[in-house]
């Protein structure tokens, strides 16, 4: 699968920061017994660490955002 490139520089580090974060507030929340919210928020560290990883956003490119110029 060959994706276009449309997240890049400061996007991508922060769209990686926000995975990692949401990863550990994934494993807080489902330490504490609160499934629901952690599986939400594993869902958000999936989505943001996809679009760090391969530099491409769906929404970047339905809204015509491209940010490899950053």
């Amino acid at each position: 699968m060959n994706l276009p490139e449309n997240v890049g520089g400061r996007d991508r580090l922060a769209r990686a920061l926000l995975a990692a974060l949401l990863a550990l507030l994934t494993v807080a929340l489902l330490g504490s017994g609160r499934r629901r919210l952690g599986v939400f928020a594993a869902l958000g560290a999936v989505g943001f660490g996809f679009n760090a990883v391969t530099c491409f956003c769906g929404m970047n490119r339905a809204l015509g955002v491209d940010t490899t110029g950053d």
